[in-house]
């Protein structure tokens, strides 16, 4: 039997290979390099385009455990993430390039596996769409017919990315917050007379005017630093350059500290952590340069912003993340509404699964409602009147009526009971 797939991110292909390990032949349609979205750059397989990070590994926050759950559902972005992984302290954090060769190495090793450069423009049967927030406009309107629903969107930005070498190191040092995991971070020291000339050079700076752009359309965790700064001058302070958990003897306490996370595993790149940023590519050199380390920074990318558009999903998708009216269309990643690399991937195993079963004509099953991934998908498909997107976090379960004295017990609680669910998850699909 074949499935057809459209997109060739980490849903598509986390779906992928769930399917490809079942036998089933997959038709993986990408439109890149024909077609490509505003924020793409390659042609490759499970594109970054945003942030290196795939976040915690900790089991006491919803990312680690979602990872944790992952890891038993044998997932491919997983695998090929820890394969790739450069040093982060207590993240998940990936060398782009490295991490989308292992992708296709493992895609590329099953027979049954073809890859199409080809934009589709229409939706059919016995299919999954997983073709993110950047959908075409020809496709996007193929779904609004099909589904009789508009999109909801807001803008999303991300962060400049610099060399390695044109780090100012005798003005900056090493180091991780509370010293949580080893010192993997560059981190770049302001002095209060540094960080006000930043500032008022930032809040100030030109940045790019997008059609239909409403400052109520930002997403909250992607917020750009200088709208984060326009709203108060020490609110940068008390977000991505919080001076707190760093020690260094040289420098003293700073008043504000920049962040550098790296980008491939030798180091010759950094993504200047939180700075997401809408400002215009010369206003980006003259601004971030005012920061000491980064005086003569040399950008490899500069910071961007984009329209992200996800369905309204609880109108028409089920658990399982098919069509309430069309059972045999799926859809998978951030189409969906849900927020975050591991999320959208997640998504794709539990359409995987779903989809294999529909074409055996095997009854569909819902993901346990004590997991972060059956939490995620019960979001996205339960009705909501102020439906946005939805990250991993320990806020999504439901009270279990008990009261716990330590949050810490609380949690292992959780992640007990959520990983003893996933197992028994996976000896259901293996009957």
């Amino acid at each position: 039997m074949k499935i057809k797939i459209v997109g060739g991110g980490l849903a598509g292909c986390e779906a992928a290979f769930y399917l490809l390990k079942k036998g089933f032949h997959v038709d993986l349609y990408e439109m890149r390099p024909q077609v490509y979205s505003p924020a793409h750059k390659t042609s490759r397989l499970c594109e970054l385009v945003c942030s290196n990070s795939l976040k915690s590994i900790s089991l006491h926050t919803g990312q680690g455990l979602l990872k944790e759950e992952m890891r038993l559902l044998d997932s491919l972005v997983l695998t090929a993430a820890e394969k790739s992984k450069v040093p982060a302290g207590e993240s998940l954090c990936v060398d782009r390039e490295l991490f989308q060769e292992n992708i296709e190495k493992i895609l590329f090793s099953f027979p049954k596996f073809n890859l199409i450069h080809q934009e589709i423009t229409d939706v059919s049967e016995n299919s999954i769409i997983a073709t993110g927030p950047l959908t075409s406009s020809e496709l996007s309107k193929a779904i609004i017919s099909i589904t009789g629903k508009d999109y909801f969107h807001f803008y999303d930005a991300i962060s400049p990315i610099i060399t390695g070498e044109s780090i100012n190191m005798e003005k900056a040092f090493w180091g991780t917050r509370y010293e949580k995991g080893s010192p993997d971070f560059i981190n770049c020291p302001l002095s209060k007379e540094e960080y006000i000339r930043f500032y008022n050079e930032l809040v100030n700076a030109e940045t790019v005017i997008l059609k239909e752009f409403e400052k109520r359309e930002l997403f909250n965790s992607c917020m750009p630093i200088e709208e984060i700064a326009r709203t108060g001058i020490d609110s940068m302070r008390f977000g991505p350059l919080r001076p707190v958990g760093l020690k260094n003897d040289v420098f003293g306490k700073s008043y504000a500290i920049v962040q550098l996370r790296r980008e491939k595993i030798e180091g010759e790149a950094y993504n200047i952590v939180g700075f997401q940023t809408n400002l215009k590519y010369p206003e980006q050199n003259r601004v971030f340069q005012t920061i000491p380390a980064l005086e003569k920074c040399e950008f490899i990318r500069y910071g961007a912003m984009h329209k992200n558009c996800y369905l309204d999903s609880p109108q028409i998708l089920s658990s399982y993340g098919n069509l309430l009216k069309i059972p045999s269309i799926f859809f998978a990643g951030q189409i969906i509404g849900v927020e975050g690399y591991m999320e959208s991937a997640a998504s794709g195993i539990v359409v995987g699964i779903n989809i294999a079963r529909f074409m055996r004509n095997q009854d569909l099953i819902e993901f346990p409602k004590n997991t972060i991934i059956g939490s995620l998908m019960r979001y996205i498909s339960q009705e909501n009147n102020n439906f946005q997107p939805m990250n991993a976090n320990f806020g999504l379960f439901p009270s279990d009526g008990i009261k716990y004295k330590d949050k810490n017990l609380k949690k292992d609680t959780i992640v007990m009971n959520a990983l003893k669910s996933v197992r028994e998850y996976v000896k259901l699909l293996e009957v």
